[in-house]
């Protein structure tokens, strides 16, 4: 039987790692779908629905608290209590706080009229302990039996995942419904303008979960404050910081290995591209999210060749869950794929776990934090230079070779992502065009770093990366009416896979193109096929394979366009990013200033443009995250503290107006920059280090 993943783009996501509570936006957790409250990749509880004088209250407002993830409040009128007349008089407020495995939530009635209210307050609940993987296919679910224990709490699960609710107030009570429905009850009685409160709480613990909530937040962007013309970017950057607080969570048996969770609802858990990007577009901001996220990865990084996980020794993993998942897959792709708890499916994470140690090492790493990780970064290389390669021909590349597992294995890992200028899709071992510039760079990188520890080994990897640019130039490069440019891929025939997308864009600043190639890959960025105005499309307009909410052929995803802008910025072209940059602030004005996973491709031309991808996470890492590569774009931020300093040289663009950061570092230090209205800068508070430049 098929089902359909539900859709979550219209739900508030209220969460603290590894929890969250996804509901209506007016407060309500209702059957179907993927509301609930979720920890630990366990839908704990499946509904919650509040009822007033018998009938829901009717919503009014409600939303996140913009300082916090973990919080939300909701606003509704209880339309059959309180004066008669067409004025509202009896208004029903909901307060709600996540913390990690607790859930907390204060009812206010409060009334305005002039007569006493009467009535009762019931919240209904129910409970399916559906796995994530079934919760996002939309496979329904039983429901499960509760009962009401000697402590006056009601209870279900068992020794694996176990859940109590309590209700607090006066006369509260539980009663129990048929096959596993249960109530809250609370009487009402409010005197004339008065106010009743009463309140309810649910704990869940699941046993075997790897990673797991953080206590102590204070290292991470405390501090950072923004101020700006363009109130869009204040905006932003505030949702974004309060968003990452909440994905932050740490192994369960290191929790200082401080990372960023990829996404809820669907990515709750340490996946090594997200959590790394997500900490390397964060640098502006601090090193201790890359070193937490370096230790963790590192941890679990390969020792032995498996083809079932694809473990390789040295290679950093794609995914960790408490347990194997099985997840269809659409007719497209064939058999259903089955991942197991320690997934190693990805081409990517290995070169750009070397390219966040080095970029966190040029931010401030205390270098006997890098020396710990040694022995890490030559596997890690060796598995680069060595293994990475499926057939022998010198490119970085990919293959299920089980049939199991990811298809794709880079970062648009769906099944129909790398496709040709006709629509028609390629056939592995796939060797990516990124791929090949985080190879280089982390060869590159990797040798930078040996030389300056004293280890030798740095000779032989420049040799080699200059080797790949050499075979890239050669194989990579199509052309089309518009000129050259760069493929997506080679297909396991060694043909250029010659659709024309924004991978491209991380090859800049990589050292892989030259000075004359990095300008036409711009000019292709900043071109209408690309660049819809809201962000870069995932693939050209005029592609073959092109669709606005694809998932990885049109569609628009922020962290990618952040990767463009921040790779612009790193090969000199930061003046043409500000374009990208206005885009994304653009998008996140239509989302709340809380950029989703993706969305659609549509331009302002096509009806109201960046709609929403009704599946896609909010909050997602490492859309979050692009605020550290419009801040690096707009200040112009170069950090290379091990044997230089940290360069702030704004961009000359004036359309975001005047400009105040606070909250930027330069190793342990934390500096500001202000810029005015008419381009001045200034610096605030900064150590020696820190030096303006021009752009």
């Amino acid at each position: 039987m098929a089902y359909q993943q539900p859709w979550l783009h219209d739900l508030t996501v209220a969460l603290s790692a590894p929890t969250a509570v996804l509901s209506g936006a007016d407060g309500q957790i209702r059957t179907g779908g993927v509301q609930g409250v979720l920890h630990a990749d366990v839908r704990v509880l499946s509904r919650a629905e509040l009822r007033v004088d018998g009938v829901e209250p009717v919503a009014v407002a409600g939303g996140l608290d913009p300082a916090s993830a973990a919080h939300a409040r909701f606003a509704s009128i209880a339309r059959s209590l309180g004066d008669p007349g067409p004025d509202p008089t009896v208004r029903v407020e909901r307060l709600r706080r996540v913390a990690e495995g607790r859930v907390e939530e204060e009812i206010r009635v409060v009334s305005f009229a002039s007569v006493p209210v009467d009535a009762e307050v019931v919240l209904g609940l129910d409970a399916d302990l559906s796995v994530i993987e079934n919760v996002k296919e939309g496979r329904p679910a039983a429901l499960v039996e509760t009962e009401v224990r000697e402590n006056g709490a009601l209870h279900w699960g068992s020794d694996a995942v176990s859940v109590s609710v309590r209700a607090e107030g006066e006369g509260a009570r539980i009663v129990q419904g048929d096959r596993g429905s249960a109530q809250l009850r609370w009487p009402l009685h409010i005197p004339p303008r008065g106010t009743h409160t009463v309140r309810w709480s649910l704990e869940a613990r699941v046993q075997g979960a790897p990673v797991g909530g953080v206590a102590d937040m204070s290292a991470f962007w405390d501090g950072v404050e923004i101020e700006c013309d363009d109130r869009r970017l204040p905006a932003l950057v505030r949702r974004s910081i309060a968003d990452l607080r909440g994905l932050l969570m740490a192994p369960a048996d290191e929790p200082a290995d401080v990372f960023a969770a990829a996404g809820a609802p669907w990515f709750f858990t340490l996946f090594g591209r997200d959590s790394l990007w997500a900490a390397r577009l964060m640098l502006p901001f601090g090193w201790q999210l890359a070193a937490g996220t370096l230790r963790a990865l590192a941890a679990r990084q390969g020792t032995k060749n498996d083809p079932e996980t694809m473990e390789a020794p040295g290679k950093i993993p794609h995914e960790l869950r408490r347990s194997s998942t099985l997840h269809a897959r659409p007719a497209l792709d064939g058999a259903p794929m089955a991942l197991p708890p320690l997934y190693y499916g990805t081409v990517d994470a290995t070169p750009l776990w070397v390219c966040l140690l080095h970029d966190a090492w040029r931010a401030g790493l205390p270098e006997e934090q890098v020396r710990e990780l040694l022995p890490q970064l030559r596997a890690a290389l060796t598995w680069v230079v060595e293994y990475g390669d499926e057939d022998g021909d010198g490119f970085l590349e990919y293959l299920d070779r089980g049939g199991r597992g990811l298809s794709n294995q880079g970062w648009k890992d769906s099944g129909d992502s790398i496709r040709f200028r006709d629509g028609s899709l390629a056939r592995g071992p796939v060797a990516l065009c990124e791929a090949q510039g985080y190879a280089y760079e982390a060869a590159v990188a990797g040798a930078a770093l040996l030389e300056a520890l004293g280890e030798d080994g740095a000779a032989k990897l420049r040799t080699w990366a200059a080797k790949l640019a050499e075979r890239f130039r050669e194989r990579f490069w199509v052309e089309d009416e518009d000129g050259p440019y760069p493929a997506l891929a080679l297909d396991g025939d060694k043909r250029p896979v010659d659709a024309l997308t924004s991978n491209i864009g991380h090859l800049l600043g990589t050292g892989l193109l030259d000075e004359e190639q990095s300008a036409l890959v711009v000019d292709r960025l900043t071109a209408p096929g690309l660049s819809s105005g809201f962000g870069l499309r995932t693939m050209d307009s005029r592609e073959g394979g092109y669709s606005p909410l694809s998932y990885h052929c049109g569609s628009v995803w922020p962290h990618d366009t952040a990767i463009a802008i921040w790779s612009m910025t790193r090969a000199g072209f930061a003046h043409r990013a500000t374009g990208l940059v206005d885009g994304l602030l653009a998008a996140a004005a239509r989302f709340d200033a809380r950029l989703p996973e993706l969305y659609s491709g549509d331009g302002p031309e096509q009806g109201p443009g960046a709609a929403p991808y009704p599946a896609a996470c909010r909050p997602q890492a490492w859309a979050a995250a692009s605020i550290g590569a419009i801040v690096q774009c707009l200040l112009g931020l170069r950090a290379d503290l091990p044997s230089d300093d940290v360069l702030v040289a704004p961009v000359d663009d004036r359309r975001f107006g005047a400009l105040r950061i606070s909250g930027l570092a330069a190793g342990s230090a934390r500096f500001g920059v202000e810029i005015a209205a008419d381009g001045a800068a200034r610096l605030i508070q900064a150590p020696g280090s820190v030096r303006l430049g021009k752009d």
